[in-house]
């Protein structure tokens, strides 16, 4: 199978469906930095009590537009995923018999879960057509933020601008 033509990563995620292998982040990153330089919010550098540094979170946006998307299904995992499926002859960890126990592929199983139901989809009916089934589903607007906002976002408290509090 030719890499190029499927969104996935050697681990079991399929990466069309998740917001750093399709390419969202650095949109909306390099979208964000244009906006903010288009208004010209450099202004915020001059107030004091800004609750954060400006230059730095335009740099941040600006890696994030540069360096935000997963380079998996182009490149080797960057994390180490899958060596072990390469000299097993195997295109996907997926396919490997022993994906639910892989110490290596733990993070995996406990961030993304839903690639226990992958793993075993592939088992039943292959890679090919487990791929098929995601570029599909990923085409029909299945995304995987949803699970990743439920398990990683944190609630804030985002201290409101220092021009504000002046007129309590």
């Amino acid at each position: 199978m030719d890499n190029s033509s499927y969104n996935y990563g050697v681990c079991g995620v399929y990466c069309g469906q998740c917001p750093r292998g399709n390419g969202r982040v650095s949109h909306f990153a390099g979208e964000l930095k244009r906006l903010i330089d288009i208004v010209r919010f450099e202004f915020l550098k001059n107030i004091p009590g800004t609750p954060f540094d400006f230059d730095n979170f335009r740099k941040g946006l600006e890696w994030f537009h540069q360096y935000g998307d997963c380079t998996c299904p182009q490149e080797k995992c960057p994390f180490g995923y899958g060596k072990c499926a390469q000299e097993k002859g195997l295109e996907s960890c997926l396919e490997c018999q022993e994906y639910l126990t892989c110490e290596k592929l733990k993070y995996i199983r406990e961030t993304y879960p839903f690639v226990i139901d992958a793993y075993h989809h592939v088992q039943k009916a292959g890679l090919e057509k487990h791929l098929e089934k995601e570029k599909e589903r990923a085409k029909a607007g299945v995304c995987m933020m949803v699970h990743l906002q439920r398990k990683c976002c944190k609630s804030i408290e985002i201290p409101p601008p220092p021009w504000l509090e002046e007129n309590k």
